[in-house]
């Protein structure tokens, strides 16, 4: 495969991931906005979603206020801010539209579609009027375009590069939503909370960080008992049977990039491979005594390394 088409299917695929996880953050943040807090705490909330994805001086050049409407425009419906989920989808149907031919025709008018109805969307003004309900719209269009690519798709090269994109955009995205939001909430009692006697938590944000990856059941079915930090890390982080955790997308990661190796490739598939360990043979309260923010920091490091040697060996060079 040309490496400018593998370019352009791992970065569709990345962009849509992307949007969708966008709008997870997003809604999880606007429906925890809504629960009695005080304004400094809302405010708090808003500027998290920027530290996740790194937009805080870019949003700062633009907003004097962190609130819920010039976030939620910012990272909605802004073309200046290349992660808002207008840039994304736009992204993702640019890249789609150049490799045309690769793409079976449901997954091309998928991916057009999303991009067509949510210009619509925001014109007839559905956003102002229920954010959720567009964020929800969003995520269904996420998940209706991976499914369609692996329904329709021929299992071959083209399938593997769209695979390789999805996962390593949701493992740096979990990453990235657990070191912020659990430095928010945990602070430097995080290791005491690990604990037995561990004190009573603000039941309803750490439902908000399982909810925003679609983990709030599946906590439940596996651990039945009350929401716990250190439960919370476990499932987002080396639960392999949990779709969203880093453990799940580095599994998958590593299957795909091993399906389309070359010579070039066995450096980053290495490293991959070393990573994956790491998670498939670590323990959470290892991980927690020697510090979770060191840890998701590492992994963040690593898995851009990863992205970059991918870049390097099948990709068009930046």
């Amino acid at each position: 495969m040309l490496s400018r088409t593998a370019d352009h299917l791992f970065w569709m695929s990345r962009y849509m991931e992307r949007a969708e996880n966008t709008a997870r953050m997003l809604d999880v943040n606007y429906q925890t906005s809504l629960l009695p807090q005080s304004a400094d705490r809302a405010e708090q909330g808003w500027a998290g979603v920027l530290g996740i994805s790194e937009l805080t001086a870019a949003f700062g050049n633009k907003f004097a206020t962190v609130n819920a409407a010039n976030v939620m425009h910012f990272m909605v419906r802004d073309p200046g801010n290349p992660s808002s989920i207008l840039s994304c989808l736009q992204a993702a149907r640019e890249n789609a539209r150049a490799v045309r031919g690769k793409l079976t025709t449901e997954l091309w008018e998928t991916t057009n579609q999303t991009w067509l109805e949510f210009n619509r969307m925001l014109k007839d003004d559905s956003f102002e009027r229920d954010p959720a309900a567009l964020f929800e719209w969003v995520k269904f269009r996420s998940h209706l375009s991976r499914g369609v690519s692996v329904g329709t798709m021929l299992q071959d090269e083209s399938l593997h590069f769209i695979r390789i994109g999805t996962f390593l955009e949701r493992a740096d995205n979990t990453a990235r939503l657990l070191d912020v939001k659990f430095h928010a909430l945990a602070g430097d009692y995080f290791g005491a909370w690990a604990d037995d006697d561990a004190p009573e938590v603000d039941f309803y944000h750490w439902s908000a960080i399982l909810r925003s990856v679609s983990a709030f059941e599946i906590y439940r079915k596996v651990y039945r008992n009350v929401i716990r930090p250190d439960k919370v890390a476990e499932l987002l982080m080396l639960r392999p049977d949990m779709p969203r955790s880093l453990a799940a997308c580095m599994n998958e990661l590593v299957a795909n990039l091993d399906l389309v190796a070359n010579e070039p490739s066995s450096e980053t598939r290495r490293r991959a491979g070393r990573l994956r360990s790491d998670l498939q043979f670590g323990r959470i309260d290892e991980i927690l005594s020697t510090g979770l923010h060191a840890f998701l920091i590492q992994f963040l490091d690593r898995v851009n390394d990863i992205g970059a040697g991918i870049s390097r060996d099948f990709l068009v060079p930046a």
